[in-house]
C-alpha cells in the first residue's frame, strides 16, 4: 500500500474514533459527521444540529492531506491528535501542525512547510 492510502485509512480511522466518543456525548437533536472527501484529501469531524432554539454548525476536526504530508488544521478537542498519529504510524516529520503559524512549526518537534 503506498504511504498516501495508509494516511488516508489512519486519518478515517482516527476520525472515526473520535466521531464515536463525540456522538455517545452529544444532544440527540447534534448530529456528528463524519466528512471524508478522498478526491482532495479533506477530512472533518462535524456537529450538525440544534440546541433548543440555538443552531449548531461546529468544524472540530479537520485534517488535510497536502504534499504527502498529514496538516492538522483545527483542533478544538483535549486529544493530541499529532500523538495519535504517530501511534498509528505516521512519521513526525510528515505532520504538519497547520494550526501553528509557520514560524512556529520548527519548534514543534513535528514536520514544517
Amino acid at each position: 500500500m503506498d504511504r498516501l492510502e495508509q494516511y488516508r485509512q489512519i486519518i478515517r480511522q482516527l476520525l472515526t474514533s473520535h466521531a464515536n466518543l463525540e456522538s455517545a456525548n452529544s444532544d440527540n437533536n447534534v448530529e456528528c459527521q463524519l466528512v471524508f472527501d478522498t478526491e482532495h484529501d479533506h477530512y472533518q469531524i462535524l456537529d450538525v444540529g440544534w440546541s433548543g432554539l440555538k443552531r449548531v454548525y461546529n468544524c472540530f476536526i479537520h485534517l488535510d492531506i497536502k504534499d504527502s504530508k498529514v496538516w492538522i488544521q483545527r483542533n478544538m478537542t483535549e486529544a493530541n491528535l499529532a500523538q495519535e498519529l504517530v501511534e498509528m504510524g505516521v512519521p513526525k516529520e510528515d505532520i504538519i501542525l497547520g494550526l501553528h503559524p509557520p514560524y512556529k512549526r520548527p519548534y514543534t518537534g513535528y514536520g514544517v512547510a
